[in-house]
C-alpha cells in the first residue's frame, strides 16, 4: 500500500478568516507526514486576515512544536506573525498560537 503524497490531502482552509479559528493538524494523515504539517500550518496563517490568530493544533507523535514548527514559521513570516505555545492536549497534541500582524 502507498501513502497518499501530501499534496492529495485535502486543504486545512479553502477561505480567509477574519476571525480567530483553529486549525486541526493531527488527524491521522498528519501523523506521519511532518512536512504534511508544516505545510497546511503556513497555510492557515496564510488564511488568517491581519490582527486575528489561528490555533494550530498539531499531531503529538511530532512533539513539541518548538522542534519544527517555530523555524517553519520564523521562515515563511518572519515578523508578520508572532506565535506562543498554549498548551498540550489532553489526547497529546500540542496548540500553537499565530497571531497574525
Amino acid at each position: 500500500m502507498t501513502a497518499a503524497h501530501e499534496d492529495e490531502a485535502e486543504p486545512v482552509t479553502d477561505r480567509t478568516h477574519d476571525n480567530s479559528w483553529s486549525a486541526n493538524l493531527e488527524k491521522p494523515r498528519h501523523a506521519g507526514n511532518r512536512a504534511l504539517v508544516e505545510r497546511q500550518a503556513v497555510e492557515a496563517v496564510e488564511h488568517t486576515a491581519p490582527g486575528n490568530h489561528v490555533n494550530l493544533v498539531t499531531h503529538g507523535d511530532h512533539g513539541h512544536p518548538s522542534t519544527y514548527l517555530y523555524e517553519t514559521l520564523a521562515d515563511a513570516f518572519g515578523g508578520d506573525a508572532d506565535w506562543e505555545y498554549v498548551e498540550q492536549c489532553g489526547c497529546g497534541g500540542h496548540v500553537t498560537r499565530v497571531h497574525v500582524r
